[in-house]
């Protein structure tokens, strides 16, 4: 089962890691799953469920990002 699935999680992340690899934040930028696993930017917390279980200020990710 391991091994099955370390395949299957390589399978669905790897586009990701593609388009990061090769757009960086252009690719966060276009793309909501990414900018959802985005929590901080240039010392913004940009995960809303983040900055509401700690109490912090919450950023946009797309504000932070610029």
């Amino acid at each position: 089962v391991p091994r099955t699935s370390t395949f299957a999680l390589a399978n669905q992340t790897m586009s990701y890691a593609l388009e990061l690899a090769n757009r960086g934040l252009d690719a966060v930028r276009e793309s909501q799953p990414l900018r959802h696993g985005l929590n901080t930017h240039r010392g913004k917390l940009t995960h809303a469920a983040v900055a509401q279980a700690f109490g912090l200020a919450y950023t946009d990710p797309l504000v932070a990002l610029g």
